[in-house]
């Protein structure tokens, strides 16, 4: 291998939100790295996800659909 072009791999301290460590190695610039979100605290994992139908889309989408086979009923 060559020398001076590979990044550091070492062993790294990671805290997850609710506290817990383990330890892994990686190329991760400093020797702790403290997770802002993970498995335990997000909603896709935790079951809390909500979807949110933002300005109606489904609603638009349905209008839209109505008013074309209206058309499409109109010209037969």
């Amino acid at each position: 291998m060559k020398k001076g072009i590979h990044p550091k791999y070492h062993a790294v301290e990671v805290v997850q939100t609710d506290g817990s460590t383990f330890m892994t190695r990686s190329c991760f610039k400093s020797d702790r790295m403290v997770l802002e979100i993970d498995s335990k605290s997000h909603p896709f994992f935790t079951g809390k996800q909500m979807l949110v139908d933002t300005a109606g889309r489904v609603d638009r989408f349905n209008k839209r659909f109505e008013k074309t086979q209206r058309l499409k009923d109109a010209s037969k």
